[in-house]
């Protein structure tokens, strides 16, 4: 077996991801691994899916969301905690199971993915497939889901993981 030097820990900001981040935590401080935060932003705006019109974007409103998720992304450590994990944080904007699974493809330090099995509200579930469903089916390394320890929890409506 492989020793686990890196964790990648997908999150959509919901209280099940900061569950599964909570849980990666644990793990890399118990095997010394560095962890990776990822957030994929879903364009609102993708042309040629519902019709035939493009609607363009104000300019730098992509960059925006990038910043934002970024801070954010970055406020879910502590100093001390991107240190001792030695953490390195991504933005990417597309589909997010897609882009997981290219970083995945182009980091294979990346031994396990620590990820919450419910993010997304039923319906949206139903119309998009689950990210993590598709992550377990196509990663190259280990996937554990943690699912939410309280019902009713983690079923915010998102439009990113």
């Amino acid at each position: 077996m492989t020793p686990i030097t890196t964790i990648l820990v997908p999150t959509d900001f919901s209280s099940s991801s900061g569950e599964a981040l909570d849980y990666a935590r644990g793990l890399a401080a118990a095997v010394g691994a560095s962890l990776h935060l990822i957030h994929v932003i879903e364009n609102p705006f993708v042309y040629g899916m519902y019709s035939d019109v493009y609607i363009a974007l104000p300019p730098d409103y992509l960059d925006g969301l990038d910043r934002a998720a970024q801070t954010r992304l970055e406020a879910q450590l502590t100093s001390e905690e991107k240190d001792r994990f030695r953490a390195e944080f991504i933005t990417r904007i597309g589909i997010p199971a897609r882009e997981i699974l290219e970083y995945l493809s182009a980091h294979p330090e990346v031994g396990l993915v620590v990820m919450a099995s419910a993010g997304r509200g039923g319906v949206a579930r139903l119309l998009i497939g689950s990210v993590a469903d598709k992550i377990v089916r196509g990663a190259p390394c280990p996937v554990m889901t943690v699912h939410p320890q309280h019902h009713g929890e983690g079923r915010e409506s998102t439009i990113a993981a």
